[in-house]
């Protein structure tokens, strides 16, 4: 097979390295252009070093929007891999044409990396197992640069930071932005939500490519607050039409199950060292719930069963203050109450990875009579939004003061205790800049890196956040944390 190594940095292909486990991994080819010709013969080669594992004929390509056509995309699992191993991945198709007749000449579309969950956690904190954190991602001004500083850190950073898998927790799409969202025709609302995707995959495609990668939701995939569609923004006003809202819900329903994967809650351990619960608060949410009965309960039976240290992943913060503009978990008491009860309960502490909030912070609480701790990581925003929109970026909160807070408390009967922020562990930020087009003070646009590995009997939790807009010659993205933060975890 003749290969043709090219690849552009503004391909309109994509590959991504969806949920990996110890042995398997899931694979995403295609694109969402809808100018890109059907190859007639495509392939996906996993390689480990110089050795091919596998080699995978696409022929049944699927539509990841049903009611759309052109966009054409390929999924697929591998298994029968080992644990905690790297491995390598080439999308290619057969070159076409009459230059190429007679000949077996393959042009390489993307290519990406990997590695399986490892057996256990290392004991060695110089490369801890890696996890990235980011959310919020709009395209305006970005210019591929959250893509670069991600690739740049995977590729030339200090090896003990660089990311193993990673969690996109949220608004890696803005579909409700634009004056777009205000058309009354179906057809160009399901076609704006589809190229959205296409131009945000793009632009995120470096980052896509490397490392297994588990998304959740948050409202801007669907739209300012959903369910919900009492907001007065001007730009969701069609979805007073309820044949509008519907297309657009269904759409970017697809998109949330067909692209971006997500599923309503996974769990995985490392081991017998710590567990991991990715659960999706947006998609089932209702009047009454952030998430389904059925999600929820999963939720606290993973957090009641503990016997290791969790890590809880999810697309809004639990630190949350009551918010009258928009809902948030704290908005459904009933819930958020069931939730925290069962952490207080829980045998170990907690990690809460999420984002949304438009800043980068570190918070602690001690919770119920066993001492153990909800610790919280935010990561927001990876591209900061831009014009009347960036009244919606912020700094770091240091609200609310307390845990849980005082309706909750009487509810299920756990006295509140002081919420720990730590100054030096919140991210920077930028002044307004008006003829830039950022209005409001707004955080610097960030990912974060958490690493665990094995001390004795505890895990040890370091955690650095990396600025996306200052990188050195090497495209390394600047630290943020003059000082790591460090945690061990009971």
């Amino acid at each position: 097979m003749n290969i043709v190594n090219f690849q552009s940095n503004t391909s309109k292909w994509s590959l991504v390295i969806h949920r990996v486990s110890s042995t398997s991994v899931t694979l995403w080819a295609g694109t969402l252009f809808t100018n890109m010709g059907k190859p007639k013969q495509a392939r996906l080669i996993v390689k480990q070093g110089d050795t091919v594992i596998e080699t995978i004929e696409i022929n049944d390509w699927t539509k990841p929007f049903k009611k759309l056509n052109q966009r054409f995309v390929y999924t697929t699992e591998v298994s029968g891999l080992n644990p905690g191993s790297e491995y390598q991945v080439y999308f290619y198709k057969r070159l076409e044409g009459p230059d190429f007749e007679g000949t077996d000449s393959w042009h390489c579309l993307k290519k990406g990396a990997f590695s399986t969950l490892p057996a256990s956690l290392p004991d060695d904190s110089t490369k801890p197992f890696t996890v990235s954190l980011s959310s919020c991602f709009y395209i305006h001004k970005d210019n591929g640069r959250a893509a670069a500083a991600f690739k740049g850190l995977y590729e030339n950073g200090l090896q003990k930071w660089q990311p193993d898998i990673k969690f996109m927790v949220g608004d890696q799409v803005y579909l409700d932005i634009g004056l777009d969202s205000l058309s009354p025709v179906i057809k160009e609302v399901r076609e704006r939500i589809a190229d959205d995707y296409a131009e945000n995959w793009r632009e995120l495609g470096s980052m896509l490519c490397r490392g297994g990668t588990w998304m959740l939701p948050d409202d801007h995939e669907y739209w300012n607050d959903y369910p919900f569609y009492d907001s007065l923004l001007p730009t969701l006003f069609m979805l007073k039409i309820g044949k509008i809202r519907n297309a657009w819900r269904a759409t970017a329903k697809e998109a949330v199950e067909n692209v971006q994967q997500s599923r309503l809650v996974e769990t995985f351990s490392i081991g017998n060292d710590i567990s991991f619960c990715i659960a999706n608060t947006r998609s089932s949410r209702s009047q009454s719930q952030f998430m389904s009965q059925t999600g929820l309960n999963e939720v606290i039976e993973w957090a009641q069963q503990l016997s290791t240290p969790g890590v809880l992943v999810l697309s809004q913060v639990l630190f949350a203050k009551h918010n009258n503009n928009e809902r948030n978990l704290r908005s459904f008491k009933k819930q958020y109450g069931l939730l925290i009860k069962a952490f207080a309960n829980a045998a170990h502490d907690i990690v809460v990875l999420s984002g949304d909030v438009h800043f980068g912070r570190i918070a602690q609480v001690s919770l119920g009579d066993n001492g153990r701790r909800i610790i919280e990581i935010t990561s927001s925003p990876l591209s900061n939004l831009t014009g009347l929109n960036s009244m919606a970026t912020s700094t770091a909160d240091v609200k609310p003061t307390s845990f849980p807070p005082n309706d909750i408390s009487e509810m299920i009967g756990i006295e509140p205790k002081p919420i720990e922020y730590k100054k030096e562990l919140k991210v920077s930020g930028y002044g307004s800049s008006v003829l830039n087009g950022y209005l409001r003070q707004r955080t610097k646009e960030h990912f974060m890196t958490v690493g665990f590995s094995k001390e004795n009997d505890q895990i040890c939790m370091q955690v650095q956040a990396w600025r996306i807009r200052q990188v050195d010659s090497q495209g390394v993205p600047k630290s943020d944390f003059k000082v790591p933060f460090i945690e061990y975890l009971n």
